[in-house]
């Protein structure tokens, strides 16, 4: 048990003097001062070349998104996260010991050359987000954690990383085993993030173009804006338009639908009016059921 303290404890230390450096050191790997570029840059695109040209510039919930963003990518490891997923670490290999595993490499592709690994990297992290994602809209108790990103009433870039801190958990526990199982010769996968961050502002911006026969194979607003639809098809219960970075696999699978040019669709969810409006309230959401 005093390991597992330890672990703890130094994983605060860690995240803590790592976040810092980050604050105070910029640098062409930065991941701090990268979701601040990228985000400016999608934002002059909407201000430039908005879509939905009657939506506010600094449109509703601005700031409590811009808010969401930091503290989704950032202040929530340093507050609980990578102390507590370091433990998760540390007590799972510990319980795969008991069994003399010592690893769960299954397939071996640190020879490939880098780019490779890091295209397999992100198809793969992007197919499983992509369950995930669906997973969420199934269950009837993660959907009311989810409740939180499809609560964004007028869409902007920010949207993209407004959700409930219990889907951090959720798309990390789906994630761990199946990358443990992945030999990766490379540990740092900073270029991937960054594509997967950059095409989910995008996804989630009030900018659109149009991607020609590109729109089957990556998400594009066009086509995320009907999955934030209020209004949902009848056959269509549990969602459409499941992609992350990816619409390959909406089209796979049969769940991508664009009924019509859907730039100022209603956007939300059945029982929105008695959705909490502020941070903590949706923070705290989800572990009993508020609304109907």
């Amino acid at each position: 048990m005093e390991r597992y303290i330890q672990i703890f404890a130094d994983g605060y230390q860690g995240y803590a003097n790592y976040l810092w450096h980050e604050v105070t050191h910029p640098h062409l790997r930065n991941y701090f001062y990268w979701l601040i570029g990228v985000s400016l840059f999608f934002f002059a695109l909407e201000l430039i070349k908005p879509w939905r040209k009657d939506q506010a510039k600094f449109r509703k919930d601005f700031w409590l998104d811009l808010f969401y963003m930091f503290f989704n990518f950032f202040l929530f490891s340093l507050i609980i996260y990578n102390a507590a997923s370091d433990v998760f670490v540390a007590l799972f290999n510990d319980f795969l010991g008991v069994f003399g595993i010592t690893n769960l490499v299954a397939i071996k592709i640190g020879s490939w050359a880098v780019w490779v690994q890091l295209l397999a990297m992100f198809i793969a992290r992007d197919f499983i987000q992509w369950w995930v994602h669906r997973l969420l809209h199934w269950s009837p108790v993660l959907w009311e954690f989810h409740k939180v990103h499809h609560s964004v009433e007028q869409m902007g870039f920010a949207a993209h990383l407004r959700y409930h801190w219990m889907e951090t958990i959720v798309y990390r526990l789906a994630e761990y085993v199946p990358f443990a199982m992945i030999g990766f010769g490379i540990d740092d996968f900073f270029i991937v993030y960054i594509i997967g961050l950059s095409i989910g502002h995008f996804n989630h911006s009030n900018f659109s173009f149009n991607l020609g026969p590109l729109k089957y194979i990556f998400n594009n607003p066009a086509m995320h804006i009907w999955h934030h639809a209020y209004d949902m098809p009848a056959d269509r219960k549990y969602g459409i338009n499941f992609g992350i970075s990816l619409s390959l696999w909406d089209y796979i699978f049969g769940t991508a639908l664009i009924p019509h040019d859907g730039r100022d669709i209603k956007l939300g969810f059945p029982g929105m009016d008695k959705f909490p409006k502020k941070f903590l309230p949706q923070e705290l959401f989800g572990f009993r059921k508020e609304t109907g």
